[in-house]
């Protein structure tokens, strides 16, 4: 498989396990999977940028794409399609050259447009079928991790050559 020029991700669903928390107060809580930062990382070691597309709009997700260095954060969309299509051209790459992985409605299109898509396993089946791949990890649980190690080969030939 020819590695894509960006990789994109959705949020909940993908990084988390899809449910909203909140306390007392009406604060929120997202909880994320630590595995998951191992896939931006290796995205970054072959100079692939990485990022957030999601029609939620939290400080959370700016805070985690801000630890991790993620290339672009793209929150409060409600047409992901002609976002990624607008990002493409402004990085002159095509959407084919695209991989993503999603988990839902919202979903759809760009999982039917991308080169390489995938949903985790937790997704509904119908999702599922728009999906070039299904991951074996539910979402929160390391399926963004998964998903970056399966497009991009990584192995123990990758880990000794970038660590």
């Amino acid at each position: 498989m020819k590695a894509p020029k960006l990789i994109l991700t959705d949020i909940d669903g993908v990084w988390t396990d899809g449910g909203m928390y909140y306390d007392q107060t009406g604060n929120e809580w997202k909880k994320f999977n630590t595995y998951d930062s191992a896939g931006v990382l290796f995205a970054h070691k072959l100079n692939i940028p990485v990022g957030i597309i999601t029609g939620e709009t939290t400080d959370i997700v700016n805070h985690r794409a801000n630890k991790l260095k993620v290339d672009y954060v793209l929150q409060g969309v409600k047409d992901k399609l002609q976002v990624v299509n607008e990002l493409c051209d402004k990085l002159g790459i095509s959407v084919e050259e695209v991989a993503y992985i999603g988990d839902d409605i919202n979903d759809i299109p760009l999982l039917q447009a991308v080169g390489v898509s995938a949903t985790p396993v937790s997704a509904p089946i119908y999702i599922q079928s728009y999906a070039k791949m299904v991951m074996t990890k539910r979402g929160g649980e390391g399926c963004f991790r998964e998903f970056v190690e399966r497009i991009l080969s990584v192995d123990e030939q990758f880990i000794k050559a970038h660590f």
